[in-house]
């Protein structure tokens, strides 16, 4: 070779060598970097900082059930779930064993029952009573007895048929729902739940069945000077608490409540050991290892959706994949991966919480003999291979490791948040983690009611730990989820998600169709969420706990006059979040109509407050 093709040769290496050295550091820029912790939106507060007595709030409702009947019975405890959660004080009167109270003294009365015959006479005191001005929500459609027939056409119904309608979805037909309109919610597993009838042309619609016929699921309508709102929904469970409690909120000039304000996303088993070896469905459509797939193809994917539409990721350390259940309990050496993504993650905006030493739940064999009513003894043992630890001192030495790894790793990132392996956590583990571990704050595992799973509702427990439950889960968002997270956003204005890194190898959970599909599908409910709710707060685990616990606390007293909301706050702490819906005299200018505050503009009569005082009055429009 000669002198100058050599030194061309040459050339061309050192700037190859170049070019890989500064894209490494590019890289490194991004995946490693110095990790400076970042301003903290929400902080948890300590719970001495809140007023635990309730305020001092009117009984503004009157719900009348008949425990002797399934629905009702059934609907009894749907209504308290949703007004503990809107802040609602009602009475509630139970006509199989008590006589009904003066409607006089209620603003509104909910009727959840389904034989209207008990009623007698009352029923047409009832529509007497919201023609002077009352507000009446029927929240299950009845049986149509010849009560039900003789008020009927006050409720707006012009016909209604002999059969039940087999409901297979939802379809808004006005902005009554945040992330409603354009897109129709199905019915996972449809039933006969609602009543076949037409109605009247003076009745507003808001929801009709998601097929030809359109049938009305969820109507107002004005009665004299009263309000009448119909809920012909018929499926009550806690995915769909927040159709009926938007339903709840038609009634009355104005209706406010406390909400979160939040968006969470959450990896769980990451980082984590990486499985060796390859995957078929990787292999078939990548050519590469897991290890390389997940380095290569799926955290830059996750990192460009973040970057993309604002989502911060929370990673929560699994420290090892043994079934070491005795201490002592040893250390995982092999760190470089967990570096590699932990730092990748902080550096992105994202917070790092606890999972597990290893994936083996904290349960004492016998843990689930206190299981209430429903429970089949076993389950836990049929459903899962995990086994049991020996003793509450392995299950703490065990979180004392995991503790000390996660610190060891990321000693600038504080974990406060943990969620339970498989989201099983035993009674005995959870006053562990109450008692023994103070600088956890909050656990995250799921909102709705599993075979052993651990349940929660957005709450501070007596103990002070935080439950930010997560609504959602995967890449392949099906029809129960999206209804819920519907629900979810509307009720609490909240998103909480959370997926595995072995989703993509899993084909019960996706994995089949493929990452490039199952990423889209995610991007899709991404699409849909930030669509639906731009300016959510995108918020990291311990944030939404704190965002979680002032939601808690927070409460409002309500108060209409002929020119004026006014809303009086109590354990408002700097940070305080409420939806108002406002039916009629909407206000001209958010900006200027409101004091105290900051006014948006959700549609459909529906706004969000952001409170920066405790007292707040908004202005309200002309007729």
């Amino acid at each position: 070779m000669d002198t100058k093709k050599l030194f061309r040769f040459l050339s061309v290496i050192f700037i190859c060598v170049l070019f890989v050295i500064l894209t490494a550091a590019l890289l490194g820029q991004r995946f490693y970097g110095n990790y400076q912790p970042r301003e903290i939106q929400v902080a948890i507060l300590e719970q001495e900082s809140f007023d635990l007595e309730p305020p001092q709030k009117k009984t503004e409702c009157l719900v009348v059930t008949n425990s002797e009947e399934a629905n009702s019975a059934h609907a009894y405890n749907e209504i308290q779930g949703i007004f503990s959660q809107l802040k609602v004080r009602a009475d509630y009167v139970d006509l199989s064993r008590e006589e009904l109270p003066a409607y006089d003294a209620y603003e509104k009365v909910v009727l959840a029952a389904e034989d209207y015959d008990q009623l007698g006479a009352r029923a047409s005191d009832l529509m007497d009573w919201v023609g002077n001005g009352g507000n009446l929500m029927i929240f299950f459609p009845p049986q149509a007895g010849s009560v039900f027939q003789s008020i009927s056409a006050g409720l707006g119904i012009r016909e209604v048929g002999r059969e039940m309608y087999e409901l297979p979805g939802i379809r808004m037909k006005t902005d009554f729902l945040l992330g409603g309109k354009g897109k129709d919610f199905m019915v996972e597993e449809p039933y006969e739940s609602s009543l076949s009838l037409s109605l009247n042309e003076d009745c507003t619609v808001h929801i009709v069945s998601a097929d030809d016929r359109e049938l009305p699921v969820l109507w107002e309508r004005k009665y004299k000077d009263g309000t009448i709102v119909f809920d012909n929904f018929g499926i009550m469970e806690k995915a769909y608490r927040g159709i009926h409690a938007a339903g709840y909120s038609l009634l009355g000039e104005a209706f406010a409540w406390p909400v979160i304000n939040g968006s969470s996303f959450y990896l769980d088993d990451f980082p984590s050991p990486v499985p060796s070896g390859a995957s078929e469905y990787i292999q078939r459509d990548y050519g590469i290892s897991v290890k390389d797939f997940y380095t290569n193809v799926w955290w830059p994917d996750l990192l460009k959706l973040s970057e993309k539409y604002g989502c911060r990721y929370n990673g929560m350390v699994i420290e090892d994949y043994n079934d070491q259940v005795e201490a002592p309990f040893k250390p995982n050496q092999n760190i470089q991966r967990f570096q590699y993504f932990g730092s990748s993650l902080l550096k992105n905006g994202g917070k790092i919480g606890l999972h597990g030493y290893n994936h083996i739940p904290l349960c004492l064999k016998g843990f689930d003999k206190s299981f209430g009513d429903g429970y089949v003894q076993g389950t836990y043992d049929r459903l899962f291979d995990y086994g049991y630890w020996n003793s509450k001192e392995d299950m703490e030495a065990a979180m004392h490791e995991l503790v000390r790894f996660t610190k060891k790793l990321f000693p600038q990132a504080s974990a406060s948040v943990y969620v339970p392996p498989s989201n099983i956590l035993s009674e005995e583990a959870r006053s562990i983690l109450a008692e023994e571990f103070p600088d956890i704050k909050a656990i995250a595992s799921i909102y709705f009611k599993g075979d052993v799973e651990y349940t929660q509702d957005f709450e501070v427990a007596a103990d002070g730990l935080v439950e930010t439950p997560r609504i959602i889960s995967g890449y392949i968002i099906d029809p129960y989820m999206e209804m819920a997270a519907l629900s979810e956003l509307n009720l609490h204005y909240v998103n909480s998600h959370f997926q595995h890194p072995d989703d993509v190898l899993d084909p019960d959970r996706g994995a089949e169709a493929g990452w490039e599909t199952m990423r889209s599908r995610l991007e899709e409910y991404l699409v849909w969420l930030y669509g639906a709710a731009p300016d959510i707060r995108n918020l990291t685990a311990s944030e939404m706990a704190g965002a979680v616990q002032r939601y808690f606390y927070l409460d409002a007293v309500q108060e209409v006059t002929e020119d004026e909301i006014r809303l009086s706050l109590t354990n408002f702490k700097g940070d305080g979040y409420l939806l108002i819906r406002i039916n009629g005299r909407i206000p001209v200018d958010t900006a200027s109509c409101i004091s105290g505050g900051e006014l948006t503009d959700m549609g459909g009569g529906l706004f969000l407050i952001k409170a920066d005082d405790s007292n707040i009055v908004i202005t309200r429009g002309g007729e």
